[in-house]
């Protein structure tokens, strides 16, 4: 009888030398792939599980996929970027964080809790490439785990994609470093962060730290990649009007251009005791955000109940510019302009090809 491969072997076979990292004394490395810069003596992991030090040297992920989905754009969520455009989503395994509401926890929560993990599916970027060319696909997107701490992977894939006209996007957390944002960034055009709260004590029970993630949104829009943040409203954790109010004003500090989504909340993973967020709790949210300063404000994933806030507006002359049922694009005035308002002339923000 054949011996049962574990997911931890399989793994250390799809590994390579990684690039993020420095090589320190005594056989330890430092590694640069996201904030926790994660510490690593001989034969340890880091924080994440899935970059590790084998005799001095940084494994990290490669050739392979944990899930691979064809998905709009807007699911993303991306709203100022190519709307209507398929993206061909792909993940790996593990996390940086360890959020208990994670919706994605099948693949982030991989070699940290014994009740997840899917098999992973080897692969190369000349046929994830293909897959998207083939299924119509404008956008490759790293997902479903933190991409940050298996960016080697994801440069090797976007390489590829970027030779063969593909539009390359992040959908992360933001618990990034200086290191790895400039080595990401000849190849990533897109980056959504998802912002999930204001508050360091919750950000520690998630296994972050605020001031890093908050470094880390100023350090995306300071090199030039199109930003878009997310914050999931959960009741109880992070959707106090002060908190809200703290988020947008951040966001503004930064700049009101950056589009701002708050999405709602429903029972996941570990955390079942929250009810789930109403459409009322959206509303007011982004109503919040408006009131803050923020030009493009967004409700999302409760199709039709949000009001005006599925939609894209111009804010000088208030016209409706992009009409949206949850990722469905019914109208849209600035594509075809390259995101100029047809009724005023006002240049939008964003990547409209």
């Amino acid at each position: 009888m054949a011996a049962t491969v574990t997911l931890e072997q399989t793994l250390s076979r799809l590994a390579r030398e990684g690039e993020l990292y420095e090589r320190l004394s005594e056989g330890r490395v430092r590694c640069y792939a996201c904030g926790h810069r994660c510490l690593i003596p001989p034969g340890q992991k880091g924080i994440c599980k899935v970059r590790w030090n084998e005799d001095g040297r940084l494994l990290v992920p490669a050739g392979y996929v944990a899930a691979l989905q064809l998905d709009p754009i807007e699911k993303k969520p991306f709203f100022h970027a190519y709307p209507g455009a398929r993206a061909l989503s792909f993940g790996m395994l593990g996390c940086d964080l360890h959020c208990s509401y994670c919706q994605n926890f099948l693949t982030s929560q991989a070699l940290r809790d014994p009740n997840t993990g899917v098999p992973p599916q080897e692969i190369t970027p000349h046929q994830i490439v293909n897959l998207a060319l083939h299924n119509r696909a404008r956008v490759l997107t790293s997902t479903y785990n933190e991409p940050l701490i298996t960016s080697e992977w994801a440069v090797e894939v976007f390489k590829e994609g970027k030779a063969r006209g593909l539009v390359c996007s992040y959908v992360s957390n933001g618990n990034a470093t200086p290191e790895v944002l400039d080595y990401i960034r000849p190849w990533v055009d897109l980056y959504k962060v998802d912002l999930k709260s204001f508050d360091d004590k919750h950000y520690r029970q998630l296994g972050g730290v605020l001031k890093t993630i908050l470094e880390g949104v100023r350090m995306i829009h300071a090199r030039g990649f199109w930003l878009e943040i997310v914050t999931l409203t959960i009741p109880g954790f992070n959707d106090s009007d002060a908190e809200l109010k703290d988020i947008a004003q951040f966001l503004v500090s930064i700049s009101p251009d950056i589009p701002w989504h708050v999405t709602a909340f429903h029972k996941d993973y570990k955390m079942t005791d929250p009810p789930n967020t109403s459409a009322k709790a959206l509303i007011r949210a982004a109503e919040i955000g408006v009131a803050a300063g923020l030009r493009y404000v967004y409700a999302g994933n409760l199709p039709g109940q949000v009001g005006p806030f599925e939609n894209t507006y111009c804010p000088s002359c208030k016209a409706l510019l992009i009409r949206r049922v949850g990722y469905t694009i019914q109208m849209d005035l600035l594509s075809p302009t390259s995101g100029v308002c047809p009724s005023c002339l006002a240049r939008i923000p964003g990547v409209w090809g």
